[in-house]
């Protein structure tokens, strides 16, 4: 009894692992090789907006899937790789794209870590400045019997 028992829920934990694998293939009917690898270049440079860490191409997310099949389609209405991305960020903003261009939308993303780091250093600059001008405290003088407690 037990050993159908196991059997019975091995083989039901394999089922799912198979309608799970077969939910995650997302195939596409691609025209040649060419048009695929378009398309994985193409996903693999746009963000997924529900995701944001991961790009379209590697994305399990739902509008991940619906925005791949628009890339698709958009692809097989023969418009090019700039049209897409350009009709994603009209949509989406530039945050869809990978690599955002810089602009004065994005200028503070590509030059925020660099005015942080900047500010940082005139704070510590400023503060060795302040502390220089007042004198460092002494340190502690050993006591009289040599001991530094």
């Amino acid at each position: 009894m037990l050993k159908r028992l196991r059997a019975s829920v091995l083989l039901l934990l394999v089922s799912l692992a198979g309608i799970a694998a077969a939910q995650a293939i997302d195939p596409l009917p691609f025209r040649d090789h060419a048009e695929e690898l378009r398309f994985q270049h193409l996903t693999s440079e746009l963000r997924c907006l529900v995701c944001q860490d991961e790009n379209l191409a590697d994305s399990n997310a739902d509008f991940a899937r619906d925005l791949r099949h628009k890339v698709f389609e958009l692809m097989q209405q023969g418009q090019s790789d700039a049209q897409i991305k350009q009709y994603l960020v009209d949509r989406y903003s530039d945050f869809v794209l990978y690599d955002p261009p810089v602009n004065h939308r994005t200028w503070l993303l590509w030059f925020g870590p660099l005015l942080i780091l900047i500010a940082g250093a005139l704070v510590v600059a400023n503060t060795i400045r302040k502390r220089s001008r007042s004198g460092a405290p002494a340190a502690a003088a050993p006591t009289e019997n040599g001991d530094d407690w």
